[in-house]
């Protein structure tokens, strides 16, 4: 890649965080202000940049439309793959991606161990709301509203003896996974297994989608999947999130 590439891309991330002058931006890339200057007029020339009126500059709008067409090329799925597969290889346990889509989150991937039983979940298939770490991973994480508008049609049945069955005690719960960061399924559909779950965020900060792992209890209790798993999932969940375009 050719220097002045670089730093016309450099820049670009660096002006997407928060508008910038030249200053600035010559300061970031340790060049003198003229270079910067240079490259900021072509990058605005071309569209991909805008001076604003106090003098800084910020994205331009076509690059605000080209990351737009970009998003429709590529679903998060095709973008999620890899780094589930990666993750699941590691852990040796079972890996699931679910959206939120529509009024349901639903599986929209799983990557199964290669030695290990396969468990109920299926592609394509919505998610039990009220036990699924991936649900209480999302629901605690989009606008109240939104949670609350996909809990009504929750049943909240018992399936195993740890099954959250109280509205009132799920709430709790989703306020208690908001503020760790992840979400825990103690056996709660299957009594078999455990999970550990978190969320993906688009370009705009939005959590969209979570990532967990599923593992047999006789083989990872959760205290061994927080211990053991839980920082690699957080490593792949924040990867996807950036190349869906989120910045922290």
């Amino acid at each position: 890649m050719s220097q002045t590439v670089r730093r016309a891309i450099d820049i670009l991330e660096f002006i997407a965080r928060a508008p910038r002058t030249q200053t600035e931006v010559g300061e970031h890339l340790g060049v003198h202000r003229s270079t910067a200057l240079r490259i900021l007029e072509s990058l605005t020339e071309g569209g991909l940049a805008r001076r604003l009126p106090d003098g800084r500059y910020a994205v331009g709008h076509r690059l605000a439309g080209l990351a737009h067409l970009a998003l429709e090329q590529f679903g998060i799925k095709e973008i999620a793959a890899g780094h589930l597969r990666a993750l699941g290889e590691h852990c040796g346990h079972t890996v699931h991606l679910a959206a939120l889509e529509g009024d349901q989150i639903v599986y929209v991937d799983k990557v199964d161990p290669v030695d290990g039983v396969r468990l109920y979940s299926q592609i394509g298939r919505p998610v039990t709301l009220h036990t699924a770490g991936v649900a209480k991973a999302i629901l605690a994480h989009v606008p109240r509203a939104t949670a609350e508008s996909l809990l009504a049609a929750c049943d909240f049945a018992p399936h195993t003896g740890t099954t959250i069955t109280d509205p009132a005690a799920y709430r709790k719960t989703l306020d208690e996974t908001r503020a760790r960061g992840f979400a825990v399924d103690d056996g709660e559909y299957e009594d078999y297994v455990n999970c550990v779950a978190v969320p993906v965020r688009d370009s705009g900060g939005e959590v969209i989608a979570a990532v967990s792992v599923t593992a047999l209890k006789a083989k990872a209790d959760l205290t061994a999947l927080e211990r053991d798993v839980l920082p690699e999932l957080i490593t792949t969940a924040e990867t996807i999130s950036r190349e869906l375009g989120w910045r922290p």
